[in-house]
């Protein structure tokens, strides 16, 4: 039979207070590690918050940057609100100013000139590509038509169709022309202009009679070959340097209604709404409704598209977003469409969703 051992006293109470001391020791470093951790837990929420206003001061910044200038807007929109039938001597001024705002910026120009027959007999056309650099692998192309539909019975201006559209294009790129420089030597993707010829038709809209302007510049460009030992082996020819077409066109009444048309371009489209919804948030657009705009969320998906100057290119696989107000404002082919219409609180909102688009797109 074990002897059971008897401890003394003495021993018993230090034991105890070993007992007691070791755990007290590990109530100290509970105490100590919550301490630590609710720091960084601060001070990560004091970097988060930190972040989130400079990004919030950034948006801002960028989403007022030059918009609110009106009359230099109105300045740009006077040289190309005018008649701007195929091959006069108006659609040529108009031609000329484009191309020297472009050159004005820096910009590298290509004029894309043809002839083609049409109801009205041979007519030159002209489309006019400014590309902020042509090293760059990719592009990102935003469009609109210049051009006017002819009318018989009165003076049509084509105010949305397209002078505005085209004004914003070129009041965007004046505005990002800094951060494209600051970011050029960075950047395998750049920024490009397309300003369509012969979008409309001189009679009555079919296969033959519309589009001239990018049935050709797509065809030309699906043409030229281009070869880069830095590019890839999928970008062949010009036409596979497009990363996305994004054509503008009937903007500049209010309340437009933007649809998602392509699967290739969903996530861009969907890019805008949430810069809209952003933006709404911070109270950077301008809206009488208290939920502010929705120019982007007010239809689904799958609606169907618009015969447009994207079509050719689209046919020949490039991503497309075809920022076309559906359904057509009000004063679509009417002589309504002179500017008067206009709604600049409508205008300047789509240029900051589209500014911030743009940076965020690019990188800048």
């Amino acid at each position: 039979m074990k002897k059971k051992e008897i401890i003394p006293p003495r021993s018993m109470g230090l034991r105890l207070k070993i007992i007691q001391a070791l755990v007290a020791f590990g109530i100290f470093v509970i105490i100590l590690i919550w301490i630590l951790l609710a720091k960084l837990d601060s001070n990560d929420q004091k970097q988060k918050s930190q972040k989130n206003q400079s990004e919030k001061a950034k948006l801002k910044e960028m989403a007022t940057l030059s918009v609110d200038d009106l009359d230099r807007f109105n300045q740009t929109l006077s040289k190309i609100l005018v008649p701007r039938i195929v091959d006069t001597p108006s659609h040529n001024d108009v031609q000329k100013f484009i191309e020297s705002y472009l050159h004005q910026l820096g910009w590298s120009v290509d004029l894309d000139q043809f002839e083609e027959d049409t109801p009205f007999g041979r007519k030159k056309f002209t489309n006019i590509i400014g590309t902020f650099d042509t090293n760059a692998c990719k592009r990102i192309v935003l469009a609109c038509h210049y051009d006017s539909k002819y009318f018989a019975d009165f003076e049509f201006l084509a105010a949305t169709d397209s002078a505005v559209p085209c004004t914003m294009i070129l009041e965007l790129i004046k505005i990002l022309n800094p951060k494209l420089r600051a970011n050029q030597n960075n950047q395998h993707i750049s920024l490009q202009v397309i300003f369509f010829d012969g979008e409309e038709a001189f009679e009555r809209w079919s296969e033959m009679d519309s589009l001239y302007g990018s049935r050709h510049l797509a065809a030309r460009l699906n043409s030229l070959a281009f070869r880069s030992d830095v590019c890839g082996s999928n970008v062949l020819t010009e036409l596979n340097r497009i990363e996305t077409l994004i054509l503008l066109d009937l903007i500049g009444e209010a309340s437009p209604r933007f649809c998602p048309h392509s699967s290739s371009t969903y996530k861009m489209f969907k890019h805008l709404n949430q810069i809209e919804n952003r933006l709404n948030r911070m109270k950077l657009l301008e809206s009488k409704r208290q939920s502010g705009t929705d120019y982007f969320s007010r239809c689904a998906f799958g609606t169907s598209s618009v015969e447009d100057d994207h079509v050719p290119f689209e046919r020949l696989g490039v991503p497309i977003l075809h920022l076309i107000s559906t359904p057509f404002p009000p004063n679509w082919h009417q002589i309504g469409d002179n500017g008067r219409n206009l709604h600049y609180s409508t205008i300047r909102n789509l240029m900051r969703i589209l500014l911030v688009f743009l940076k965020e797109q690019l990188k800048l």
